[in-house]
């Protein structure tokens, strides 16, 4: 059995094995070159340095954050990729061409075929996304050590464990897809796009609320606002982005109310637009310059939801175990799809 699946799937191994080979070769040029920036960074602004520690940050990070993002999105494709290319046909194109009929007319069961064919593909499927993610996760670890976003989108489902759990996920995902649809082609349609955009989903719906978040009250100062990364939204209003709690740069905020004055009411929309628009001229430096001036004379503050950096380990063993358990439904719901109504 386990030889038949190797001669069904040796030519998407290879190629995987191929990738697998070249990406490994690009991941580590970019590790020694992040390293290299590391070291640049370190020298003007470690123990000692005594550099312009802000701007070195700067230009450390804009060297290397483009190419760690692509990096990134990159691997997010490759458990939906895998699964629409290998889950999906896997038993798609056996129903399609009648041939799984000749295993079932021999001593294999249909539970022990289907079972034994999510294994084999799966195990492939993990062994090569996790490898590609160990090597990014150490490509990327002095990027991630200086820059503290390892809570982005992004950032956190291209590290560590949690590519494992999508690969196993994406894999039973496109299984069980491929034997509904019980068509190669529709199925690996579904499969890609329907796990694109539950990578879109869980991220932004359920990662925030696996764990409850801990809540502060952050002044907002013109030296907090130029280290935010947007003001104003699209819909308007008196918003701030990507803002960092002096305290905790590590962490994740999960949630930011609009800015507030002192007695707790939102900012005046107006009185946002005239600091953002048409702010007394000051002189004043830094990203929003006059802008944050403005806004810090009305003694703003805001008021944050956050999970603290060191909850990184225990979202992204949760998650990798929600990945696994929903896998295993998956192939549970196959088994029985199987067993009942196939033919």
């Amino acid at each position: 059995m386990i030889w038949l699946h190797w001669r069904q799937f040796r030519g998407q191994a290879l190629a995987g094995a191929l990738a697998l080979i070249l990406a490994t070769g690009y991941l580590l040029y970019v590790g020694v070159d992040v390293r290299d920036g590391y070291e640049a960074y370190r020298s003007r602004c470690g123990d000692g340095g005594g550099g312009d520690c802000a701007r070195a940050r700067s230009q450390f990070r804009s060297a290397h954050e483009n190419t760690l993002l692509f990096l990134a999105a990159g691997l997010a494709l490759v458990p939906a990729v895998l699964g629409a290319f290998w889950g999906a046909p896997m038993v798609a194109r056996e129903l399609e061409n009648g041939t799984h009929r000749l295993v079932w007319n021999q001593s294999v069961t249909r539970t022990r075929w289907l079972l034994t064919k999510v294994a084999f593909v799966g195990a492939a499927a993990v062994l090569l996304t996790g490898a590609l993610a160990t090597l990014l996760t150490w490509a990327a670890a002095p990027f991630d050590e200086v820059v503290q976003n390892r809570f982005g989108a992004l950032e956190f489902g291209a590290r560590h464990l949690v590519p494992f759990g999508h690969a196993a996920l994406a894999v039973t995902f496109g299984t069980l897809v491929g034997l509904l649809l019980r068509r190669t082609l529709p199925a690996m349609a579904v499969t890609l796009v329907g796990f694109v955009a539950f990578q879109f989903f869980f991220p932004n719906v359920v990662r925030p609320v696996l764990v409850a978040p801990e809540t502060t009250t952050l002044r907002v100062t013109a030296e907090t606002i130029n280290g935010a990364r947007s003001l104003g939204g699209i819909g308007g209003g008196p918003v701030i982005g990507g803002l960092r709690l002096p305290d905790a740069p590590d962490a994740w905020i999960a949630e930011t109310s609009p800015l507030r004055t002192a007695d707790g009411a939102d900012l005046d929309g107006a009185r946002f637009n005239d600091c953002l628009d048409d702010p007394p001229r000051t002189g004043a430096g830094g990203t929003f310059g006059d802008t944050a001036v403005c806004l810090a004379g009305h003694d703003l503050h805001v008021d944050v939801r956050y999970h603290p950096g060191s909850r990184y380990g225990t979202f992204q063993l949760l998650e990798t175990a929600i990945y696994l358990v929903l896998g295993a439904a998956l192939t549970a719901l196959g088994l029985g799809r199987i067993r009942r109504r196939v033919s």
